[in-house]
């Protein structure tokens, strides 16, 4: 018999944002743990600091794949700090790791974990992220955008 996987989400975006950004993270990381996800980040401030905060209130669980060698370099919110020493390019561990990636504004960073699951044939979905291809699905409310990626990561687990 075989453990039930969980659906893992990928919230990625600006280190340095609003808290209204910060905020939507959270809404849609606090839906995916409280449906059963699981929620992956670069570990850091920002936006990454609004998806753990979401999923810790949520009561799910929250992974930081951190660019440095130090886990206390976490936010306080991240359940599993992962220490890289990789620096950016800890960002396709991120996106590895994910069955769905929801993206927020950013800079390089964000375009560079787009592109990665792009290329490995994961769902991107924008909430007013880059618009770089019609691959990726582009929506505004947070709420929807999490549903959206529940259902979208489950077909996976199931094929």
């Amino acid at each position: 018999m075989a453990i039930e996987r969980k659906p893992v989400i990928a919230i990625v975006g600006a280190g340095k944002c609003s808290k209204k950004l910060r905020d939507n993270a959270a809404i849609v990381a606090r839906y995916v743990a409280k449906n059963g996800g699981v929620v992956v980040c670069g570990g850091l401030e920002g936006i990454m600091e609004g998806a753990a905060r979401g999923a810790w209130e949520g009561g799910g669980v929250s992974i930081g794949i951190l660019p440095g060698e130090d886990r206390n370099d976490a936010n306080k919110f991240i359940t599993y700090a992962i220490p890289t020493g990789f620096g950016e390019a800890r960002n396709i561990m991120v996106i590895r790791m994910a069955d769905v990636v929801v993206a927020f504004p950013g800079k390089y960073g964000t375009l560079s974990e787009m592109a990665f699951a792009l290329k490995a044939g994961k769902p991107v979905i924008s909430i007013s992220a880059w618009k770089v291809g019609e691959d990726i699905i582009s929506m505004d409310d947070p709420t929807e955008a999490a549903e959206k990626a529940m259902e979208l990561a489950q077909a996976a687990l199931e094929e």
